[in-house]
């Protein structure tokens, strides 16, 4: 058994220098950009499917010919290199066509949550600088609702997609597709000028406090991701096909899966949004080898009716995080996986770590410089020694995870230069030096042989995030919502964990406001679920007459979390949303019991 592991894990060396070759570090003039690939993709592999879409098939060389349109709509409405345009798109063809066309001109686009609305959406527009907004059909309200915001007022022109065709292109509005069609589809020459250094996309993430904040991404890191994934994580070529179903505005699925499309030619099965019972059927209909995922969808899939037959399909690969321990041998063994690439990182860190050895229940290793630092969870704070410096962890000990920030390993940061330094930690280890504060709890782990490259385990979040429904959920901007109702005179937000479920689901400890004896239920859960998407809004409820605060009055959380919602250790009042519910209800004993065995459905 120990000379089989062995041999298996040597296996991979291989494939490891190719991963090494082509992540070599490259001059950020030098020119290359995703559009680029594209191209040379659909000239090599025109007849092949580059996507499957509900109804459409499309080839690699029609994908490049309908971006060129789009391209020489968008040059004609007089955009430029350097320029930025915001997307707001759900899952589909013209979502991948539309990235494609901005890029061959080095328009950065700017990608929107199509979960957002109102004041958090306009706030990501303002804040890229974007001239122009491109909206599909399917989120037209939700732009309508915003555009006449004065943060708006620059915008220059709003862009009409089609969708199922029931709603015409407003008075407002260009209708895109109407000027595509009048345009050439020969390849732009300015596709060519475009260099890894220009800025690709911004990528938005709650980060930790406040409002959702821009991520930068650069054509160099765009393409060093795809290489990562189709190199040593999927090992895709033209023969493959990848199942995406993650929103295409998050860099997992857009990274990973797309990214690694455009390099090789591999078929892209595209899907609005998941649907479990549909995947094993898609899967084996349209012959799918790849899976991007998040855990948060393996624990979905795992709850599916069994059968015997499950692992009869032609997936092989995986890419993804979020997969924990407790289902891991589970889910590879029902569905008949080899091999799962977990991964860990960020759409704005310097940081990152692959599952290149395919060991199990890790997200492996790394080749740039990190170090994990001693951290106090409950005084949310980082620990540094008598020289002011901070302490490493033991071996196999959680602690806060750094990335050192060098000229190979730089941290593009947030459009806003405040953002990005409040990431940056200095004089860590020496006077002089900077590192990039992950947010993230992590600790190596023993994998068996690995030729002495250690593997890290992703542990949890701290500070003011948590993850929940796979998004990072903002404690700060919950409790700005929540504090807004008129019975709440304050409020502290922080996450807990449900057995069974992937990441923290959120709790909220309320404190009334002067003269309100009892939180009106209809009223408070009418305000959540209107002004909060759903993976934000919480899921317990405690009712308090103070709120605990430290000296400096900052909210203390440890005692909460540990506590969370266990009636035998809290005697205030406590609430829960249940699955499927948009009210909030008194936590009874029956219930309590059901969350603590598991089986509370979240």
């Amino acid at each position: 058994m120990r000379v089989g592991k062995v041999a298996r894990t040597l296996a991979e060396l291989p494939q490891m220098l190719k991963l090494a070759k082509e992540v070599k570090p490259r001059s950020p003039a030098t020119r290359d950009c995703f559009a680029a690939r594209v191209e040379a993709t659909a000239e090599r592999y025109p007849e092949r499917t580059a996507i499957i879409f509900e109804d459409d098939r499309i080839s690699w060389r029609e994908l490049n010919a309908r971006a060129n349109r789009y391209a020489a709509s968008f040059r004609q409405l007089g955009l430029r290199r350097g320029d930025t345009v915001s997307l707001m798109m759900e899952n589909r063809s013209a979502f991948i066509v539309m990235i494609v066309a901005l890029n061959k001109l080095g328009v950065t686009v700017a990608l929107l949550n199509t979960n957002l609305s109102g004041h958090p959406l306009a706030h990501c527009i303002e804040i890229t600088g974007s001239r122009m907004c491109v909206c599909g059909e399917e989120r037209l309200q939700a732009m309508a609702d915003v555009r006449q915001e004065a943060a708006l007022a620059g915008i220059e022109q709003y862009l009409f997609v089609a969708d199922s065709g029931t709603e015409r292109c407003p008075e407002w509005a260009v209708d895109l597709d109407e000027l595509a069609a009048r345009e050439d589809s020969a390849n732009p020459p300015q596709t060519g000028e475009v260099t890894l250094g220009d800025t690709a996309m911004y990528i938005f993430t709650s980060g930790t406090t406040g409002l959702p904040k821009a991520a930068v991404l650069s054509n160099r890191r765009y393409l060093m991701t795809a290489a990562l994934s189709y190199q040593a994580g999927l090992r895709c070529d033209v023969n493959d096909c990848i199942y995406l179903c993650l929103p295409l505005y998050h860099g997992t699925g857009m990274f990973l899966g797309v990214g690694a499309a455009f390099c090789t030619g591999a078929t892209m099965f595209i899907r609005r949004k998941f649907s479990a019972s549909n995947f094993l059927p898609e899967v084996r209909a349209h012959g799918v080898t790849c899976f991007i995922y998040i855990g948060e969808l393996c624990r979905y899939l795992l709850h599916t009716p069994e059968q015997p037959d499950d692992f009869r399909n032609p997936l092989a690969t995986m890419m993804g995080n979020g997969l924990r321990p407790d289902i891991w041998l589970q889910f590879k063994e029902r569905f008949g996986i080899s091999r799962v690439s977990e991964f860990y990182g960020s759409s704005e860190g310097n940081v990152g770590f692959l599952n290149l050895l395919n060991k199990d229940c890790t997200v492996g290793a790394t080749t740039l410089p990190v170090a994990l630092v001693q951290y106090d969870v409950d005084r949310d704070e980082i620990l540094r020694d008598a020289s002011g410096h901070c302490v490493k962890v033991a071996s196999g000990e959680p602690g806060l995870l750094l990335g050192k920030i060098t000229p190979q390993t730089q941290f593009e940061g947030y459009t806003s230069k405040e953002a990005t330094e409040k990431k940056i930690l200095r004089n860590v280890f020496k006077q002089g030096d900077a590192w990039f504060n992950t947010g993230d709890l992590m600790r190596t782990i023993d994998v068996g042989f690995a030729m002495g490259i250690p593997h890290y385990q992703f542990v949890d979040r701290v500070g003011d995030t948590f993850r929940w429904k796979s998004e990072n959920v903002s404690t700060n901007e919950v409790g700005e919502i929540i504090n807004s109702h008129p019975q709440i005179r304050f409020c502290n937000v922080y996450g807990v964990e449900i057995p069974r479920a992937d990441g923290r689901a959120g709790m909220a400890a309320l404190a009334l406001a002067d003269g309100v004896a009892d939180l009106d239920l209809d009223s408070f859960s009418a305000h959540v679920n209107k002004f909060l998407p759903g993976y934000a809004r919480p899921v317990f409820l405690r009712i308090q007459r103070e709120l605990d605060t430290t000296g400096t009055f900052k909210l203390v959380k440890g005692e909460l979390r540990k506590q969370a919602y266990d009636l035998d250790q809290v005697d205030d009042a406590l609430y829960v949303m249940k699955p499927g519910a948009d009210r909030y209800v008194p936590l009874d004993r029956a219930f309590a019991d059901e969350l603590r065995a598991g089986e509370g459905g979240y």
